[in-house]
């Protein structure tokens, strides 16, 4: 989580802008949907299509194209990321997996959704998103990651991405983040896959996600470093 108050991964704000948004974050509670309003209102002013804690997808391709290839069988593989902000990993998906996959972006923030959707269909003069496969498609929605019900079924998707939201959340309480996790595995298959990113380390988050996940395997591998910081995939499976 340390990262996710320090640094933020976005090489084409300017300097200033970057300090701007740190300062804007600093002693917040990233659980308050406000704060996040204000922070996606002025990205898009200094109009950065998008915008990534972290890393973007670039940098997890690596482990999310082998993943995605082992269910390839099932056509087109259905990606929920919750928490997607305006993030390049939907879009990354999307426009660079070379697998048909149906992808849907979920944010509490209005705000976030609507440039998402600006972003998709090539509003205010830009070039509409290209699809990687024929077949592929996305879709943006905003929604409580916390309350689900209302845009994902139980066992719907193959495979769900959280990078950051549980920091964001757990800032607000555990109860929270529970709930997140509760809702995240509800939606995913039997044999699906969660994926949390997160700078936080293991002998801290593992002990929460294998409590939240009885009958689940909990693993986790280290993505990076990316800016001299190490990351961690925690990847929460059912059987296969």
């Amino acid at each position: 989580m340390a990262a996710l108050r320090r640094t933020l991964h976005v090489a084409t704000l300017a300097a200033g802008a970057r300090r701007a948004l740190a300062g804007s974050l600093a002693g917040s509670c990233l659980a308050d949907r406000r704060l996040w309003d204000k922070l996606h209102a002025d990205t898009r002013k200094g109009h950065v299509p998008t915008f990534d804690w972290f890393f973007g997808y670039e940098e997890t391709q690596g482990l999310l194209l082998p993943l995605l290839q082992e269910t390839a069988a099932a056509c087109p593989l259905r990606v929920l990321d919750v928490g997607c902000g305006t993030s390049s990993l939907c879009t990354g998906l999307y426009t660079q997996c070379p697998y048909p996959v149906d992808v849907l972006g979920v944010d509490f923030s209005p705000v976030a959704i609507a440039h998402m959707k600006r972003l998709l269909e090539g509003g205010e003069g830009q070039t509409p998103l290209c699809p990687g496969h024929p077949a592929s498609r996305l879709h943006f929605m905003q929604a409580d990651a916390q309350n689900l019900e209302p845009v994902a079924s139980s066992g719907s998707f193959h495979l769900v991405l959280d990078k950051g939201t549980w920091d964001a959340v757990a800032r607000g309480g555990p109860q929270g983040a529970y709930q997140l996790l509760s809702e995240c595995l509800r939606v995913l298959r039997p044999q699906g896959t969660l994926i949390q990113f997160s700078d936080e380390d293991p002998d801290v988050r593992l002990p929460y996600l294998e409590q939240g996940s009885p009958g689940w395997s909990v693993t986790v591998q280290e993505v990076g470093p990316f800016g001299g910081i190490t990351y961690f995939a925690y990847l929460v499976q059912g059987s296969h």
